[in-house]
């Protein structure tokens, strides 16, 4: 488990491909390794990563098929600067919000703009996740635990601080980028847990105003 606070920005080392998934050697810049062993867990842009290897002045980890495919660590290149945040301990501050490194879906920056000393940023989700993403909820970008500033449909707004710009890859956004998006897992929860026993039914749809009403959330 993460918080969403990154605590260094590092950069892609190496990539190496291995068949339909991936070897990751990942630079952590002033990320501190002393406290980190093999099996362990880093945020990588998001994304929760296992700890194969560590050669010194970074980290190895193995990136699945699976990962590849519905992430956008598959995009990154050597040199590409990524978020990087500690699996949680706990003594850990909880200045984010839970977060688990297990990203549902990739979005994208529509625009950005100034607002005063920061900068607004306008993002779009899959449709498929808009109904998880609310007004002053949280979603974590690329790692980063956020504040929602506004929805509109499957586009959302958030208000990016100096210091955010300035300590994770906010700044290296543009119209066009594509980021990890991972909705707060207590609305993922919620959602099966009012869907009752229409849950347990092979491909359940999703929630409707009847499945509500069979379970008693709705009047009669």
């Amino acid at each position: 488990m993460f918080t969403g606070i990154i605590q260094a920005v590092g950069s892609i080392a190496t990539l190496q491909p291995t068949g339909g998934d991936m070897r990751l050697r990942v630079h952590t810049g002033k990320l501190p390794l002393d406290d980190v062993a093999l099996g362990d867990s880093i945020a990588t842009n998001g994304v929760c990563l296992t700890v194969t290897g560590l050669p010194g002045d970074g980290f190895w980890a193995d990136v699945s098929g699976e990962t590849l495919d519905h992430t956008t660590l598959g995009q990154l290149r050597p040199g590409s600067r990524v978020n990087l945040e500690k699996a949680l301990t706990p003594a850990s501050r909880l200045g984010g919000h839970i977060v688990s490194g297990h990203v549902d879906g990739v979005g994208e920056v529509v625009s950005l703009r100034g607002e005063g000393r920061s900068i607004r940023v306008l993002l779009r989700a899959p449709d498929a996740l808009a109904k998880y993403i609310a007004h002053k909820g949280s979603i974590c970008v690329d790692g980063t635990s956020l504040t929602v500033n506004a929805v509109n449909g499957a586009e959302f707004d958030l208000n990016i601080i100096p210091q955010t710009m300035a300590e994770t890859v906010f700044g290296d956004y543009g119209p066009g980028s594509q980021v990890n998006l991972e909705v707060d897992v207590i609305a993922r929860y919620l959602e099966r847990l009012v869907m009752g026993e229409a849950a347990a039914q092979p491909a359940a749809a999703g929630l409707s105003l009847q499945t509500l009403a069979d379970n008693g959330y709705l009047g009669r």
